[in-house]
């Protein structure tokens, strides 16, 4: 009888602090004061250390932290995790809307209704509740297999172990975006820096950093939150019908929903959201970077359907890049890989959608003088497409008396050698070659890289190392290496170095493109590596190829042609590329195949996107192998898309302009049937 007792009271407690968390963490709406929650919490945890055996999985005292995992297992998504389209102005969103219009048979003047969502800066992660219990938590990962972080999941206070309210699914998948409000990432960045520890970027890059936590202890410690925002996968209860019901009933079952959410009418009532939210952005105790808009009516979702890895019934609309303004504290000049010297400005710097700014390229000198920036200039400052840093705007009014023009420099800041400028080039060079050590660095990082001879952890400290102890001259010493000597090195350690030997030893084996890629040819990048790799198929044939010859290769115009013989004819090239093949190196003509029905022939396609079978660069080689030719971008000439996971712009541009869209499955059913 007593222990029937315990066991009502630890079910009791565990009930009553859910509700209190709930109204805690997610409602700010606090019934007790913190002194009773402690109470109630202590209690209950001397309860379970005594009757252990009616401790539940769920219980409050629970989210402390399991003990560390070694690893996160992969999780795979019953249903992918989507990403979304994009549109950047009224028009866009009008084409979206009108396209929904037509596969839905509506007519235009009938408004659909949208729910309106803020677009979290976070990382998003599905949710798993069996009969109201937590019992797993997964990144979004690729889309279709995510990490297994159910632990520090669990560690999130105002994310319910327990749902509360009633009728809950046996089973239920929910999505959401776990963030790291503003506050919490100053307070956690201050802290860091007293305690000497690592310092975060942003608060995006906290919130994914503080999830992949092997010791979920370290989670806890980290402010996280979370906003739920749909669901996946739902058994043993009919939902509403209406996606923003949905959310109300998610909000009912203790699910943190953002109160901004918003249901609208038709395009007009999209943009005056927006114009409301880009207002209030800089208010939020959380960052966003623009505005999800779903069509609210299940039904209509249902019939619109999917593109590729993209919902038809939902669009997210990206905010303007933002701009702040910082002063120019010094401009350098950055010497690359075929010794163009580029103007780089250091900036004090300035934290700017969701990065801190400290460089900026300034490209060349005509954009310098052109733009007309002096060091000492007030500037304005964004991140183009929320990426690149990019110098908007010299403020004039602001520049100080006595600055002077930049000037380019007369000799290479690294190796001493003539600048010069070809007739005709917006570049000026370094004349010192490979003799030049920043040259010498930038091709090698471009030997190894991942589209070039892809030798696996072989980094630019690793090269910097062995060019400064003149071990590293030439790539083709890199297949000399031997572990003793990587062992010698700053931080390699035995295994290390073991991985690396056997990275080199693997890069061997690869295909002619990717070795006259790794070549670094000037202006002969990748796709025209591939192209030369297919129309010549023999790198001897190539070596003595004449510049008219050349020409007649699709996409070689008269410049590349003329460097690409200029490369072959010195003679320190000649021996590098024999060494190179001495050493071992060999290849195939990436994938080709004879006697092949050429169902591409004369056809002009364009692949965007990531794909589960092969990589880009195979399924390119695949589709010249049938006749077809692959381009950059999406124009009426293109005959198809070829659309993989987050296939980005590329999808709704082929949209727009009535092009055709395949997908990986379609794809292979097509190659598959003329093998």
């Amino acid at each position: 009888m007593v222990e029937k007792n315990v066991k009502q009271i630890i079910t009791r407690l565990t009930s009553c602090l859910h509700n209190h968390n709930h109204l805690y963490y997610v409602m700010d709406e606090p019934e007790i004061s913190d002194h009773e929650y402690d109470n109630l919490f202590n209690e209950l945890l001397e309860l379970e250390k005594k009757y252990p055996e009616y401790q539940v999985d769920s219980s409050p005292t629970q989210n402390v932290g399991a003990k560390p995992s070694s690893a996160f297992r992969s999780i795979e998504h019953t249903l992918p995790m989507l990403s979304l389209s994009n549109v950047f102005n009224r028009e866009e969103l009008e084409n979206f809307d009108r396209r929904a219009h037509e596969k839905l048979n509506l007519p235009l003047e009938q408004s659909i209704h949208y729910a309106c969502e803020l677009k979290f800066d976070g990382t998003a992660v599905s949710i798993v509740y069996e009969d109201g219990i937590l019992v797993r938590a997964a990144t979004r990962g690729d889309g279709k297999k995510g990490e297994d972080v159910t632990h520090n999941i669990r560690t999130i206070k105002s994310i319910p172990l327990e749902l509360t309210g009633k009728n809950h699914p046996s089973y239920l998948e929910v999505r959401g975006e776990v963030y790291m409000p503003l506050s919490g990432f100053s307070d956690f960045n201050k802290n860091a820096e007293i305690n000497d520890e690592r310092v975060f970027v942003n608060p995006r890059n906290a919130a994914a950093g503080s999830l992949r936590q092997l010791d979920p202890n370290y989670t806890k410690k980290r402010p996280l939150d979370i906003f739920f925002y749909g669901v996946g996968i739902v058994k043993g209860i009919v939902l509403p019908t209406k996606h923003s019901d949905i959310l109300s009933l998610l909000s009912g079952w203790g699910l943190k929903i953002c109160k901004e959410n918003k249901l609208v009418n038709g395009v007009d009532g999209c943009m005056n959201f927006y114009n409301q939210m880009v207002k209030k952005r800089h208010t939020f105790d959380y960052d966003i970077d623009g505005l999800v808009y779903k069509i609210d009516q299940i039904s209509h979702q249902d019939k619109l359907g999917f593109v590729s890895r993209a919902p038809r019934w939902a669009i997210a609309h990206k905010f303007p890049a933002d701009e702040k303004t910082t002063v120019i504290e010094s401009i350098d000049f950055q010497v690359g890989r075929t010794g163009a010297i580029t103007p780089v400005a250091k900036v004090k710097p300035a934290f700017v959608g969701g990065v801190t700014i400290s460089n900026i390229t300034l490209h060349n000198m005509d954009e310098l003088q052109r733009k007309d920036v002096r060091v000492g200039d007030t500037v304005s400052v964004r991140r183009a497409g929320d990426v690149i840093p990019e110098l908007v705007k010299v403020i004039r009014s602001k520049r100080p008396s006595g600055t002077s023009e930049v000037m380019m420099l007369k000799l290479c800041p690294e190796c001493n050698s003539k600048v010069v400028r070809i007739t005709g080039e917006a570049v000026f060079r370094c004349s010192g070659g490979y003799n030049c050590r920043a040259q010498r660095i930038e091709y090698l990082k471009h030997f190894v890289s991942r589209k070039a001879m892809d030798v696996d952890g072989f980094g630019v400290k690793l090269i910097e190392q062995l060019v400064n102890s003149e071990r590293l001259l030439t790539p083709d010493q890199i297949y000399s290496l031997n572990k003793e000597e990587l062992c010698s090195l700053d931080r390699v350690a035995t295994k290390t170095a073991e991985n690396l030997i056997h990275a080199i030893s693997n890069s061997k084996n690869t295909t002619l493109d990717k070795f006259i890629f790794s070549l670094g040819i000037r202006e002969v990048g990748q796709t025209t590596a591939e192209v030369l790799a297919d129309y010549y198929k023999d790198l001897d044939i190539l070596m003595l190829a004449s510049e008219e010859n050349l020409q007649e290769v699709p996409e070689v115009g008269p410049i590349v042609a003329k460097n690409i013989v200029v490369f072959f004819e010195n003679d320190h090239n000649k021996s590098i590329v024999k060494n190179l093949i001495s050493c071992g190196i060999k290849w195939t003509s990436s994938m080709t195949l004879e006697g092949v029905e050429k169902i591409f022939e004369g056809k002009t396609i364009v692949i965007t996107g990531s794909f589960s079978a092969l990589s880009r660069e195979q399924l390119k080689a695949k589709i010249r192998n049938l006749g077809g030719k692959v381009t950059g971008s999406v124009s009426k000439k293109t005959d198809f898309l070829l659309s993989g996971q987050d296939p980005g712009s590329k999808n709704q541009k082929a949209l727009d302009l009535n092009v055709k869209i395949i997908y990986e499955r379609e794809f292979f059913e097509l190659f598959e049937a003329v093998i």
